[in-house]
């Protein structure tokens, strides 16, 4: 069980939380406890740092999704709305909010489809090419801050360790 201090560092929440249920619950097997309590701690303080630079920049973690999806499109930065949600992992409605709100904010616009006069493409707009290249140098920073904590070896390791747990995951019955 990976839930006792570690040699590189003290006692956390999670090594007293695992050490509570072996002593109340010594017959089930905890194992997992304190890599994914930590995992999920993780999580949210990351999601907490990536919003608050976002928020400094005006966007939420969802707005900043399309942009980025539109600008890693490269140019003319542009896509259907099928292939936004499709990339974002999101549903066609979900998706027709965020771009409501990313027009209304100047950020993008939606053209006739050339290609299909009966859709329409989402592109981004001057401001908002300005808006996604602005904030993407502070997020960068900020991801570097996050993770600096890890050398470059645990970093790798954990890179492959979450790609492998997300395979198992995504491809398992019952997964999103």
């Amino acid at each position: 069980m990976n839930d006792r201090p570690a040699a590189d560092g003290p006692a956390d929440p999670m090594d007293t939380i695992a050490a509570q249920w072996r002593r109340e619950r010594p017959d089930l097997d905890l194992s997992a406890l304190g890599v994914l309590g930590r995992l999920s701690r993780a999580a949210a303080l990351v999601s907490a740092r990536v919003d608050a630079v976002l928020a400094e920049h005006g966007l939420r973690g969802g707005e900043f999704d399309v942009l980025a999806a539109l600008r890693r499109a490269g140019e003319p930065y542009t896509l259907i709305p099928s292939e936004l949600a499709d990339t974002l992992m999101m549903t066609r409605a979900g998706m027709t909010g965020r771009i409501d709100r990313l027009e209304r904010a100047g950020l993008v616009e939606r053209r006739i489809d050339p290609a299909d006069r009966r859709s329409f493409l989402v592109a981004l707009t001057a401001e908002g090419l300005r808006a996604i290249d602005g904030v993407l140098a502070d997020h960068a920073d900020n991801l570097a801050r996050i993770t600096g904590v890890l050398d470059p070896e645990t970093a790798d390791g954990l890179d492959r360790a979450l790609r492998l747990m997300l395979r198992g995951l995504e491809g398992s019955p019952g997964a999103g």
